[in-house]
C-alpha cells in the first residue's frame, strides 16, 4: 500500500516537473524569438501580450502597449486606425532585459520563419508623440504627423505619410529617418 502511494506520488511529481520544464522551454523560446512573433500572422490577432511583446490588431491594445507601462516591442497584425493622438512613453530595453541597451520597437509588418517580410501595415493617427528614447518604427506606413521629444528616433523601412517635427535640434540630429529606404512625405522640422 505504501509503495503504491510512493509510486503515485513519484509519478505525480515527475509529471509536474516535466510540465513545468515544457512550460519553461516554451516561454524561453517565446522570449528568444520575440522579434519573430510577427511570423506568419496565422497567430490569432487577439493575442495581446506574449513574453515582453505586445502583438495585436486592436487600437486600444497597441495604445496601451506604447504607453509607459507597455512593452519594449509592439507589433501590429493588421492596419490600425486611431481617432485620437497617441503618445509613446516610458524607458524600455532591448529584448526587455534591463541590462540591454535602451531600445523600443514598433513593428508594422509580418514576417515568415526566414524573417522575410510578408506583409506591411498602416497605422493611421492624427499625431504620434514620441517621448521614448531610441524608438524604432520598422516597415509599414504611419499616416499622420509625428512629434519627437527624445533622442535616437529611427524610421527603418517605414513611410511616414505626414510630417515629422522634432522638439529640439538635438533630437533631430540624433534621429535616422532613411534607414532601409524609409521616407517622410511631409516636412521634417524643429519646433
Amino acid at each position: 500500500m505504501i509503495s503504491k502511494k510512493l509510486i503515485a506520488f513519484g509519478t505525480l511529481a515527475a509529471t509536474v516537473l516535466v510540465l513545468g520544464a515544457c512550460s519553461s522551454d516554451n516561454k524561453d523560446s517565446k522570449d528568444s524569438s520575440s522579434d519573430s512573433k510577427m511570423e506568419e500572422t496565422s497567430m490569432s490577432s487577439s493575442v495581446d501580450t506574449v513574453s515582453g511583446a505586445s502583438i495585436s490588431d486592436k487600437p486600444e491594445v497597441i495604445e496601451k502597449a506604447l504607453g509607459k507601462d507597455g512593452n519594449w516591442i509592439v507589433a501590429a497584425t493588421a492596419d490600425i486606425t486611431f481617432d485620437k493622438d497617441v503618445t509613446v512613453s516610458g524607458e524600455f530595453h532591448d529584448k526587455g532585459e534591463t541590462s540591454g541597451d535602451i531600445y523600443r520597437k514598433l513593428a508594422l509588418y509580418a514576417q515568415d520563419s526566414d524573417h522575410k517580410v510578408t506583409d506591411e501595415y498602416t497605422l493611421t493617427v492624427p499625431k504620434m508623440t514620441v517621448e521614448t528614447e531610441n524608438f524604432n518604427i520598422v516597415n509599414g506606413t504611419v499616416k499622420g504627423d509625428i512629434l519627437v521629444k527624445a533622442n535616437g528616433f529611427v524610421l527603418n523601412g517605414t513611410k511616414v505619410d505626414g510630417k515629422v517635427t522634432f522638439e529640439k535640434e538635438e533630437y533631430k540630429t540624433s534621429a535616422t529617418l532613411d534607414k532601409e529606404g524609409a521616407e517622410v512625405t511631409g516636412d521634417v522640422t524643429v519646433q
